[in-house]
């Protein structure tokens, strides 16, 4: 009962102190309201708090969501990149979903921390958001990119040993922006322009061409691959030997070979928008530039057709320009090659310029060469590589007991892939499908050895007509004929 008693007495001490020093220190923080300077507060406060700092092995950086008047892109990163590490077992979970095309996105709630590992060091995160009314209309820094004050303020603390801040800022940090680079760039949606005028109009660009799904031979589209992939990550290669960042492509074969669904895959590899440039809609070169300049970074410039294209086809010595109107003159080709490796070409960066064509012939050497066309690929007819390709996309198939027979025809018959493709997709069924390929391949055989035949007929035909007038030509001027024929 004692040691109860004196329990109690000691609580009520304990309770009596703690209220007297609660309001002692009332009385002092009045007392210094009211007798020191608000700027000498300050300037103790900041040295208490470099004190506190300078003791504590704990570092931390603060990267607020604007800065000044325009958006912090290391905020949007640090935002995106911790999206993909968020652990959702976490109490609070901020969840949006800004597109159908695109999955949805986590991030971090008010008050939330989680951890993160960069080469073996932990770096702790935390989003804080504070009340921005009162500061905002003082000294703007709680404007946003709109024109509108905003009234909250969210930022990001990163914590850390000190002992790793030299890690966090040139190894983290920069490891944050370039992740972040490539998660939005494989998670935007592309975009195909087209020319109208001096100006281009997008829509969004959902082909569904890979290069997995691409029928063509497997050594050619791994070298493309190779190309392109050698292609965006020379940027500092490119800027050390003096060149535009660009790289050119000639597509060239027989309608239905799969060149714009190459050009597609090529697109949805690299993630570049692509830019469909008519230019029959083009009148004059000056109107080419105002377009150039209007293209982004990291696209692809398609130029379809270039062979129907009347001034670019392949010119013979002496042909006058002059015979047309030039009213009415369309774009010329010493135009379009200042557009692909003269001075206009390095308006922009990181893009690359497609040309395909039917008749790789018909076009002028100029535009052929290194530095304009860089590789140059062939889009022949269906081999069995990609008939195989074409059976998997189709029917899920790998192997059938009709294969060594279709790939015997293929291999006899001129088709293209987009022949091959149709056919198979007239029946779901696998082996109707598959048979209906034979009998159309077959078909398509005995068409060619009879076209063969009748122009084999039509040369010995124009022979003989041939012989028959050389001899009419050879008999003598007084001579008939008829006479010659009765001999």
């Amino acid at each position: 009962m004692a040691s109860y008693d004196k329990a109690i007495e000691s609580y009520k001490r304990a309770v009596t102190t703690a209220a007297s020093l609660a309001a002692s220190a009332m009385l002092v923080r009045g007392v210094v309201n009211e007798l020191v300077p608000y700027e000498v507060r300050d300037l103790l406060f900041s040295g208490l708090g470099y004190l506190r700092s300078r003791m504590s092995s704990q570092h931390t950086v603060i990267i607020e969501e604007t800065e000044g008047w325009t958006n912090n892109q290391l905020y949007d990163a640090v935002r995106t990149y911790l999206a993909t590490r968020i652990n959702t077992d976490m109490q609070r979970l901020r969840v949006s979903r800004v597109d159908e095309t695109k999955s949805m996105m986590f991030s971090m709630e008010e008050g939330e921390e989680m951890s993160d590992v960069h080469e073996g060091s932990e770096f702790k995160w935390r989003l804080v958001c504070r009340d921005n009314s009162s500061s905002s209309n003082s000294n703007g820094n709680g404007r946003g990119g709109n024109g509108n004050y905003r009234l909250e303020v969210r930022s990001f603390e990163m914590n850390f040993h000190k002992k790793h801040k030299e890690k966090a800022l040139n190894s983290y940090l920069p490891h944050i922006l370039a992740t972040a680079k490539k998660i939005k760039d494989q998670d935007r949606t592309l975009k195909i322009y087209m020319n109208e005028g001096e100006s281009w109009f997008a829509i969004e660009l959902h082909h569904p061409s890979t290069f997995s799904t691409l029928a063509m031979d497997h050594k050619l589209k791994q070298s493309v691959m190779d190309d392109l992939e050698r292609f965006v990550k020379r940027k500092e290669y490119y800027k050390k030997i003096g060149k535009a960042w660009k790289r050119g492509y000639l597509l060239y074969g027989p309608p239905g070979t799969g060149k714009s669904s190459l050009i597609a895959a090529m697109a949805n590899y690299l993630k570049f928008d692509v830019y469909d440039l008519e230019l029959t809609e083009v009148n004059w070169n000056s109107t080419l530039r105002r377009l150039l300049i209007g293209m982004t970074n990291r696209s692809i410039l398609v130029i379809e057709d270039i062979d129907c294209t009347v001034e670019l086809q392949q010119r013979e010595e002496g042909q006058e320009s002059s015979k047309s109107n030039p009213s009415e003159d369309k774009v010329t080709l010493s135009g379009l090659l200042n557009f692909v490796d003269g001075l206009w070409s390095t308006s922009g960066e990181e893009r690359i310029i497609v040309f395909t064509t039917n008749y790789k012939e018909r076009l002028d050497p100029a535009l052929l060469r290194p530095g304009r066309m860089d590789m140059h690929v062939h889009m022949g007819y269906c081999c069995p590589e990609s008939f195989r390709i074409l059976a998997s996309n189709y029917h899920s198939i790998d192997n059938h007991a009709t294969y060594p027979e279709i790939e015997e025809l293929i291999k006899e018959v001129m088709v293209t892939p987009a022949e091959v493709a149709e056919v198979l997709m007239r029946n779901d069924n696998t082996d109707v499908a598959l048979e209906g390929l034979i009998q159309f391949l077959k078909r398509k055989k005995d068409v060619g050895k009879e076209g063969k035949a009748e122009n084999v007929e039509q040369v010995v035909k124009a022979e003989e007509i041939e012989k028959g007038m050389m001899k009419k030509n050879d008999l003598p001027e007084n001579q008939d004929p008829q006479d010659s024929s009765k001999e």
